[in-house]
């Protein structure tokens, strides 16, 4: 999926040396819900296990921008409810603050209400993650509840907010993704 400066696609074989080229940043780990104490460097194996898994799941895509593997995101399908679970994840922290999580977002939107006619896509967030929770607000999601302390990530219990968008809901905001990413593309 080609967006106005990132391509959604299946992994090349640069994207492990992308992966394998960022550290382990504190904040990108923190945010994804991993704890920091005892980062360690990424191995080669570990780098080259994670993005050929991609390769086996259909809804998964590297997020490509200025010709580098910069993330991935992905969406767990539901086809007896026509529904999926959302998630992206960047690997490089300079990228952050751009706008290209709402960009991803957006094109992923698309892909999940007009290509394979989806009824709704949610997501959670750890609710410390406000970067992520504006983006998801932009791009039309609806916090519908929260998780209280669901998740124990370095000594600490954390809350999980839980946010949804329905495909009517996209259909009525359809028109600024437009003006922000383009018509969809396909070739997924």
């Amino acid at each position: 999926m080609q967006g106005n400066r990132v391509l959604l696609r299946k992994p090349i074989e640069s994207d492990i040396h992308d992966y394998y080229s960022y550290d382990r940043d504190e904040e990108i780990e923190r945010m994804s819900g991993k704890g920091t104490r005892n980062l360690k460097p990424l191995t080669l194996e570990e780098a080259r296990n994670y993005i050929n898994g991609f390769y086996e799941q259909k809804y998964k895509w590297c997020i490509e921008y200025e010709g580098r593997c910069i993330g991935k995101v992905g969406l767990k399908v539901n086809d007896i409810d026509c529904r999926a679970r959302y998630s992206v994840g960047f690997f490089d922290s300079s990228i952050l603050g751009k706008g290209l999580g709402t960009e991803v977002t957006q094109l992923i939107l698309q892909f999940a209400f007009e290509e394979i006619r989806l009824h709704r896509v949610d997501l959670r967030v750890l609710d410390y993650n406000r970067r992520a929770i504006a983006c998801y607000e932009k791009c039309g999601f609806v916090k519908k509840g929260v998780e209280r302390e669901g998740a124990f990530i370095e000594g600490k219990f954390q809350t999980d907010v839980i946010m949804s968008i329905l495909d009517r809901e996209y259909m009525s905001i359809r028109d600024q993704f437009i003006k922000m990413v383009g018509e969809p593309h396909g070739n997924c």
